[in-house]
């Protein structure tokens, strides 16, 4: 058989705005019809929600697969694991209920942060002179250390007659680093609490793209979820407010280690609206009592650090963009209850720059702040939808909306969420 067709599936669920588009419930319905959820690139800066009846669960490394018995859950290569932070998520779910043992695998070639990545972050946020607003758990420091040829390994880890070289000096290059960048830090002491798991690493560690191969053989179904967003891609995103790795679709291949032949579809979650956390350019940004109201109706605060999102209207300029740099076969729409009660509804159609009207989502971060955005007003519905279970259940203005999002973006939408619960979906392919 070639390696180029196999009678398994493939789907990757990616991000189609600034991050934190609802990706974890998108994936957590999707994997009840698969067999093997991967995670391929990102860390602790990823903060998947779910919510599994009244309980709800923040899911920072491992996949949210992970809520359905039986899955089999991966971290690829292009993951950076925490892995005090790791075993902590895994030992919470083991308390409440979740079954995680034996189910989870992590890379060999997937790379380590350490406490000195996390000293390392804040002591560079807080010396630039143009702030990314990173989250500051080590994930930039780390892949920077990968990128470097410099990085540690799970594979490194393993191996007790390498585990200390590499540790020792990485441990040495931080402290060099640290004292360059004026910061003080005591790292030894919660660098042995980080080794202190290292026994429990045999158990998890694998070869994720063999296990991915062999389930694509064998004819199961593979789901690859990403972190982050499309515009937070360190390539294709708002460079340099953007993160440390590539969160598009083409680098969920390179992340668990397949060719891109093997998968099937990809589909790219969307908020009905917009929001971004941390710094950089956000063009569809509301007014300050806009800004309040959708945050509070929407609960938008970071998962991971807390932080308010900025909130705006829906920009198709950049999912558009999103949908072909990711090759979307299909778009989930997220919190469209949020919008409910708002009477009128705006859909960014274009960027005005320079007298000029563009549908093109502009390569620099100059453009992005002169950009004005060019909107659509449609009527709101002014009833609530979180009942709704089929695209007729929904008011007319609110198909009317997705009808003229769908459009715009020039993707399918294939699912709709209007609620926080497993159950508030709408499948509609």
């Amino acid at each position: 058989m070639s390696r180029a067709r196999h009678p398994g599936s493939c789907t990757v669920v990616v991000g189609c705005q600034w991050g934190d588009e609802g990706k974890g419930k998108v994936v957590d319905v999707l994997a009840q019809d698969v067999d093997v959820i991967a995670r391929y690139q990102g860390g602790a800066n990823a903060g998947h929600t779910v919510h599994v009846g009244d309980q709800e669960f923040i899911l920072h490394q491992i996949p949210s697969g992970v809520l359905h018995p039986e899955k089999r859950c991966l971290l690829g290569n292009g993951v950076v694991l925490d892995v005090a932070q790791f075993f902590g998520e895994f030992d919470k779910l083991t308390e409440r209920g979740v079954e995680p043992e034996g189910r989870i695998g992590v890379s060999e070639r997937a790379h380590v942060v350490f406490p000195f990545h996390k000293a390392l972050d804040k002591a560079a946020e807080q010396v630039a002179s143009s702030k990314i607003g990173t989250t500051g758990r080590g994930i930039g420091p780390a892949y920077e250390d990968k990128t470097a040829r410099r990085g540690v390994r799970i594979g490194d880890l393993l191996l007790e007659d390498r585990r200390r070289d590499v540790v020792e000096a990485a441990l040495e290059r931080a402290r060099e680093r640290l004292e360059h960048l004026g910061a003080d830090a005591e790292l030894t002491g919660s660098l042995a609490d980080s080794m202190a798991f290292l026994e429990r690493l045999p158990a998890i560690a694998t070869d994720v793209g063999d296990e991915i191969d062999v389930a694509l053989r064998d004819g199961k179904r593979v789901l690859l979820e990403g972190a982050q967003g499309t515009a937070l891609d360190v390539d294709h995103g708002t460079y340099p407010f953007v993160t440390s790795s590539n969160t598009t679709a083409g680098g969920a291949a390179v992340g668990v280690g397949i060719g891109p032949t093997a998968i099937d579809q990809v589909v790219g979650v969307v908020k009905a609206y917009t929001t971004r956390v941390g710094n950089g350019p956000l063009p569809t940004a509301f007014e300050p009592e806009m800004d309040e109201r959708v945050r509070t109706l929407g609960a938008e605060f970071g998962a991971t650090t807390g932080r308010p999102r900025r909130c705006g209207w829906f920009d198709s300029v950049v999912v558009r963009y999103a949908g072909r740099v990711n090759g979307l076969t299909g778009i989930a729409v997220t919190k469209l209850d949020v919008l409910d009660t708002l009477e009128e509804i705006r859909i960014a159609t274009g960027y005005r720059l320079r007298g000029s009207v563009h549908r093109r989502f502009p390569a620099g971060v100059p453009d992005l702040d002169l950009v004005e955005p060019v909107y659509e007003t449609l009527p709101g519905w002014g009833v609530p939808t979180t009942e709704a279970r089929s695209l007729a259940d929904l008011p007319a203005n609110a198909r009317a909306y997705l009808d003229r999002v769908e459009e715009l973006v020039e993707t399918p939408i294939v699912m709709v969420s209007v609620g926080t619960r497993r159950s508030q979906v709408i499948r509609a392919a």
